[in-house]
């Protein structure tokens, strides 16, 4: 016997009966979807997109005498700020030229360490 390809499909569909509520089931098996999309949002994106933020911020700002950490890994103190570069002390008259772009964290000099 032949069975048509199209026949399970048309079984299927009266059996779920798909009619104007097909589209309220499909969303439905979205909304999962969405919320931890949303959640994953607020949670992670936002977050870093502050954390971002705040850091250009900072980094435009720099100034002379603000300690600085580079992506390298390199901690030094500001000596001289240019458009695009830094001028980084990271021993005493040891100077390195940094592009300010690769600065990760800049430290106010005044502040308190955290253990006193």
């Amino acid at each position: 016997m032949f069975i048509p390809f199209t026949a399970p499909v048309a079984v299927m569909a009266a059996a779920t009966g798909a009619t104007a509520s097909s589209g309220v089931a499909s969303f439905l098996s979205l909304a999962p979807l969405l919320l931890v999309f949303v959640v994953f949002y607020f949670l992670m994106i936002r977050p870093q997109q502050r954390r971002m933020k705040t850091l250009q911020a900072s980094i435009q700002a720099v100034k002379k005498g603000d300690q600085v950490t580079t992506a390298g890994g390199i901690v030094g103190k500001v000596t001289r700020v240019e458009d695009q570069l830094v001028e980084v002390e990271i021993a005493p008259n040891v100077r390195v030229r940094v592009v300010k772009a690769t600065l990760t964290d800049v430290l106010d000099p005044t502040a308190k360490p955290a253990n006193d």
